[in-house]
């Protein structure tokens, strides 16, 4: 009965926490309350009187403790992508392994007879296992250990469709024959695995936000066929609602760049290419300095930021907050612009000026702030490629044509931060730096904009 209590005040703090993280100004009581709902999960599953091992309960308690408290505390804000990525993953890994171990306690007793649970642990074993190495290859092409461009190979698309097929051929006979030995099964979570690895191998750093939210959809369906499995409740409510709200997040992500998920996991984009229209225009290239830059803010009466994943690389969220808290303070209307998939997972940018104390009343989405280019005197891009790009509008042969962009273009006047002229990591020539009101700041963000400040109190 007390347990029973516990999960339904679980299933009712998640929901609410899930509510609250709609918005930047309630999602740290968001966090706070889902964070109490595990807790009291715990806390209920530990009262059930089901624990056999205390032992490895405690240890596991412990271990994990140790690695959340220090991931959360030296893990940078820049590095959240990675960190959610490895967690996600760990996730979807631990539901395969709770089905594996659920499979061979069937089949140590010789009971395979029920045809449901032996489907639904194989169904966790998959999803778990392809979750879980997705998002190990997600983790190392955001850390770069492995670089970010799609890898892809003749014949990629048949080989994954055929290992698709042959792990539910495989999966349909074991649970038809309850031919099911501990040989098959390991082949089959191994396939699993290769299967994740191969469909996010041809996958760019440009679309990581969309592939993180989907494998974070994934490991919530994986968590709920192992609540089914376990005939656990808070376990099928808690990953109904991360499945849910994964794919939801997936397909509002996939809509905003104006591309179908299965072009996004199939479409291998990324590679370095430029767009026929791109040879067209004049690329004359026009540098500035610190201290022009500083002039034009001071003397602007609206400014847009743009932040992008340059920002989250140099580090530069707070000089960029003490950028534009110093331009406020002078008269300046300072905004910021968020594109949907800025960065490389799902809010990345709202994080990131969040962590900066950034006013939430300053943060506009695209929807709302598109129209405001147009009368903006300076927009101000620090290390958005790809989301600025105005081929997005222009070009039809443009890889990005049709995807909804930051109009930053039509701006008085545009200054982008930037390390050099290489393309984003959609692999596609930005037509906005060549175009005639555009001025290129080089070198790393932080840097720049902390001589943009120095020099604004002597302009």
């Amino acid at each position: 009965m007390i347990t029973a209590i516990g999960y339904l005040i679980t299933a009712v703090l998640f929901i609410l926490g899930i509510m609250y993280l709609r918005s930047p100004a309630t999602a740290r009581l968001g966090n706070i309350l889902s964070a109490i709902g595990m807790a009291v999960a715990i806390i209920a599953t530990l009262l059930s009187g089901s624990i056999q091992r205390w032992d490895l309960i405690i240890i596991g308690f412990v271990l994990g403790a140790i690695i959340g408290y220090v991931a959360a505390m030296r893990v940078a804000m820049t590095a959240m992508p990675q960190m959610v990525a490895i967690f996600n993953g760990m996730g979807g890994g631990a539901a395969a392994l709770v089905a594996i171990n659920e499979i061979l306690k069937d089949l140590e007793i010789g009971n395979l007879t029920n045809m449901a649970a032996l489907g639904t642990g194989l169904l966790t074993v998959l999803i778990g296992s392809f979750s879980f190495a997705g998002s190990a290859l997600a983790f190392a092409k955001l850390q770069e250990i492995i670089h970010g461009r799609p890898i892809t190979f003749p014949l990629q698309k048949p080989l994954n469709a055929a290992i698709f097929l042959g792990l539910v051929a495989l999966a349909v006979w074991a649970v038809l024959t309850q031919s099911v030995t501990v040989g098959v099964l390991t082949l089959f979570t191994v396939v699993s695995l290769l299967l994740g690895l191969l469909v996010v191998l041809p996958i760019g750093g440009a679309d990581m936000p969309v592939v993180i939210s989907l494998l974070n959809a994934m490991t919530g369906l994986a968590a709920a066929t192992t609540g089914f499995l376990l005939l656990n409740n808070v376990l099928i409510v808690a990953g109904a609602l991360v499945g849910a709200s994964g794919t939801i997040l997936t397909l509002l992500m996939s809509r905003a760049m104006n591309r179908s998920v299965s072009n996004i996991l199939f479409g291998a984009f990324g590679k370095l290419q430029v767009a026929e229209g791109a040879a067209d225009i004049d690329k004359t290239v026009r540098s500035t300095s610190p201290e022009d830059v500083a002039a034009l803010l001071k003397y602007a009466e609206k400014v847009i930021i743009v932040p992008g994943f340059g920002m989250a690389v140099a580090r530069a969220q707070r000089e960029v907050q003490e950028l534009a808290q110093k331009l406020t303070e002078n008269g300046v209307d300072v905004r910021f612009a968020i594109h949907p998939v800025a960065g490389r997972m799902p809010g990345h940018m709202n994080v990131l000026l969040a962590e900066a104390n950034v006013p939430y009343d300053q943060l506009y989405p695209m929807e709302a702030i598109n129209n405001e280019f147009a009368s903006t005197d300076v927009a101000l891009v620090i290390g958005a490629n790809d989301v600025t790009n105005p081929a997005a509008r222009l070009d039809p042969s443009s890889p990005i044509y049709g995807m909804p962009i930051l109009n930053v273009d039509q701006a008085k006047q545009v200054v982008v931060l930037k390390r050099s002229m290489n393309p984003g990591f959609a692999g596609i020539e930005n037509m906005l730096y060549y175009n005639p009101k555009t001025l290129m700041l080089f070198g790393d963000a932080r840097e720049s904009v902390q001589k943009v400040l120095r020099t604004l109190d002597e302009v």
